[in-house]
């Protein structure tokens, strides 16, 4: 399983370990609100983890928990996934923080290195991610990615806005260069 490291971040795939600090994430209803609409149990984030555990070893790619490298804490966690957790569809990256990380550039990096790391490897056509409309600030973090607006749908029984971008848009993105230059 593939641990990512940014200038400030470890991405490493969830696992047994990292329950009690997603707990802390994913107990927050304000970090919520645009992901389910709802606070998770202890139970709701030990099974995630068992899903996603699961969704490594059967596709190599799945969700990571963010670990600020220098007091280990795990402040987000962040994807690539299959789109509406369909195998047919386009892979997807998403991303959430804890609210004391909001506005510090957590998001953007992990979603640079994932990002980068999934075009490298995996070597998609293209990465969605999709928000809700009114999130204005995980469209910023898409948009920085060079995503651009590709219109609404139906994802995670949520109306969603959608974010597209390419192989040869990111290989000409700021974000790959920046991407890069971390790496």
């Amino acid at each position: 399983m593939t641990v990512l490291i940014t200038p400030r971040l470890r991405l490493e795939p969830l696992n047994d370990c990292h329950v009690d600090g997603l707990y802390r994430l994913n107990s927050d209803p304000v970090v919520m609100r645009y992901i389910t609409g709802r606070p998770e149990t202890l139970d709701d984030t030990r099974q995630m983890v068992a899903r996603v555990k699961g969704r490594w070893a059967e596709f190599g790619y799945s969700w990571w928990a963010f670990q600020r490298l220098d007091d280990d804490e795990v402040i987000g966690m962040g994807c690539i996934q299959h789109l509406n957790r369909d195998p047919a569809g386009p892979l997807e990256t998403g991303w959430r923080l804890s609210q004391s990380a909001w506005g510090q550039g957590y998001a953007s990096e992990a979603a640079r290195h994932m990002v980068g790391w999934a075009f490298a490897t995996l070597k998609p056509e293209l990465i969605c991610a999709i928000c809700q409309p009114e999130n204005t600030a995980s469209s910023t973090v898409m948009q920085r990615l060079g995503m651009t607006y590709s219109g609404t749908g139906r994802w995670y029984d949520m109306d969603c806005a959608r974010y597209d971008v390419t192989a040869t848009q990111w290989a000409a993105s700021p974000a790959r260069k920046a991407y890069e230059a971390e790496a």
